[in-house]
């Protein structure tokens, strides 16, 4: 190659680089801040070895990492500033693969439709997008579900 095609490959390779930059920048710019689950479960509650929803998941073969944590949530609503919280109450592992674990309240029942589980599980799978999915635990009824949102 003579003297400008060795400019014009250092300019495609820098372009290149200067093109991956961008893009990494631009994709660490607009993700949501404070959403790492890393960070969201280091300040989590340690595992109450007693607890029979523990106890109910590590026979069914889980292994529960986390415990209780509670994200809370700020609110502007027409300036006016809400505070709120949502409860993760267990992480749990099987197979290299995590969940979210949420347990059956006797208060809260769950409608198993595809709009009351929606309505009632989809904020934690956005929440934990790395999630492999979340584990429904009904202790009194002995059943553990598994939801996957899948989009589109």
């Amino acid at each position: 190659m003579g003297k400008y095609g060795d400019w014009f490959v250092m300019l495609i390779a820098g372009s290149l680089i200067v093109f991956w930059l961008y893009r990494v920048f631009y994709r660490w710019l607009h993700e949501p801040p404070g959403l790492h689950s890393k960070l969201l479960l280091s300040e989590a509650e340690d595992v109450r070895e007693d607890d029979e929803n523990v106890l109910f998941l590590e026979q069914a073969g889980y292994e529960v990492t986390h415990g209780k944590y509670r994200v809370p949530i700020t609110i502007d609503l027409d300036g006016q500033i809400l505070q709120s919280r949502l409860f993760i109450d267990l992480i749990a592992e099987k197979d290299g693969k995590h969940y979210i674990v949420k347990t059956a309240r006797d208060r809260m029942p769950i409608d198993w439709t595809g709009s009351g589980v929606r309505d009632r599980l989809l904020v934690y799978a956005l929440l934990m997008p790395e999630s492999e999915g979340i584990l429904f635990v009904d202790q009194k009824e002995r059943t553990i579900r598994t939801i996957t949102f899948r989009f589109g």
